[in-house]
């Protein structure tokens, strides 16, 4: 079938065969399918979705463009986690080597900034020369011999997805279930791993904006990974207002190495913990969930888990000095403050706005060749719940270009939304799934 009958037929709703699919697929990633011709058949998706077979033929045909990594030679338990992506979600750079101070081996490819969420390859190149395009002989040595690898995709890695990844982001077809499960399992099962926690973020900073669809979503995940033969746990969580205090790259650095000092909003530390004590069960290394949070205190209060962030940032190339002297990372040339326009209780954050504002800002991509300051992005001084004052500050903004100030902060400003009582508090882990 050639792409064209192929796009229509699945504009008009007819089912591909694993065969077209795979053929597709392998012509768009050797470049002789062409970008407009991927990007109208994932807007055939995005409407008319896949059923499990071709799910299953797409998420195979993305994960076999590729090398898929033998990491036999590492003993125990390769475990990683993957987070479908949110404002603040900074969650990987602290889990990565909490995990790892434990004893779980954790390779973990990475993606960059999507849509209006932030990504971890753009988060942690803000560490003066820390390296993520790591050859995959020197990947399989770190997670060997340091128990922990934090690496973008390469071209011997999912190439299909690391091309189709970056098109879905300026082409409106971020937020498609199929899409979303293929390119992420494509890439984690890639990556070598034997099990992987999932975490799926639900609310108005998520992809998924409904618990029902983001059920949904885990479910074709945990699916998808039975049928390759890995262990899949998910745990819903709150996207209703940004994760932690900091939103932007360099900043958001800073928020992570806090929370591995014990430091960190309560927000952001508990999913954190959350998520890292699943890893530790999947990977053998304590029998309860309860067992394992012990086990992170642990880590947390005797420097381990800071120490193995350094040796990682060093085995990567980057300065482990910046771990601790913070004035070595990115900073903004200037900063300004948003006001609350009124007295009452923060209601409502519109999150996705959020996360917009920061892509206006720089933090993120408008186009597939924007170029991201890493400096830039914004300090939330009051989330949701808390009470103001007119003229109090809720959010700080840190900027190198004024040019795109006065739009950034009436985004901001309408964000944030006003009360005379304070919501009810919402939990954080809304579901677990296996």
């Amino acid at each position: 079938m050639r792409p064209y009958e192929l796009i229509k037929a699945k504009r008009d709703g007819k089912r591909l065969s694993p065969e077209d699919i795979r053929a597709f697929i392998e012509a768009y990633t050797a470049g002789t399918v062409p970008d407009y011709q991927m990007s109208a058949l994932c807007m055939a998706v995005f409407f008319r979705g896949l059923d499990s077979v071709e799910l299953g033929a797409w998420a195979r045909a993305m994960l076999e463009s590729g090398e898929v990594v033998d990491l036999s030679d590492t003993p125990g338990v390769k475990v990683d986690k993957h987070s479908t992506g949110g404002v603040g979600d900074k969650v990987s750079v602290s889990l990565a080597p909490l995990a790892a101070a434990c004893g779980v081996p954790v390779p973990m490819i990475s993606g960059r900034g999507l849509g209006h969420t932030g990504g971890t390859v753009d988060k942690l190149l803000s560490i003066p020369g820390f390296k993520m395009d790591v050859p995959v002989p020197e990947y399989r040595r770190l997670v060997r011999e340091v128990g922990c690898c934090l690496i973008s995709q390469t071209e011997a890695i999912a190439p299909a997805d690391k091309k189709l990844y970056a098109l879905r982001d300026v082409t409106a077809t971020v937020d498609c279930i199929p899409l979303i499960a293929s390119s992420i399992m494509s890439k984690k099962l890639a990556e070598g791993i034997d099990a992987l926690v999932l975490d799926v973020k639900v609310g108005s900073g998520a992809f998924m904006k409904k618990v029902e669809d983001a059920r949904t979503l885990a479910r074709t995940m945990i699916g998808i990974g039975a049928e390759m033969g890995r262990k899949v746990t998910a745990l819903l969580t709150d996207m209703n207002q940004p994760l932690g205090s900091a939103v932007g790259n360099a900043l958001e650095i800073i928020e992570a190495v806090e929370m591995l000092r014990g430091r960190a909003p309560a927000d952001y530390t508990e999913v954190t913990l959350a998520l890292t004590a699943e890893m530790l069960v999947l990977g053998g290394k304590a029998a309860s969930i309860a067992e394992a949070r012990a086990m992170l205190q642990k880590v947390i209060a005797d420097g381990s888990a800071v120490r193995k962030l350094k040796e990682i940032v060093q085995a990567q190339g980057g300065d482990p000095r910046a771990i601790d002297d913070y004035t070595l990372l990115p900073r903004a040339r200037a900063t300004v403050d948003v006001v609350a326009p009124q007295d009452g209780f923060i209601t409502v954050i519109d999150t996705e706005a959020v996360g917009l504002a920061a892509v206006a800002l720089g933090a993120g991509r408008q186009r597939v060749d924007s170029i991201i300051d890493p400096a830039v992005g914004f300090t939330l001084l009051r989330k949701e719940g808390e009470p103001v004052k007119a003229g109090e500050p809720v959010v700080r903004v840190h900027y190198n270009d004024p040019a795109p100030l006065e739009e950034v902060k009436a985004r901001l400003t309408r964000a944030y939304h006003y009360g005379p009582q304070a919501p009810a508090p919402r939990p954080l882990v809304i579901e677990r799934l296996e």
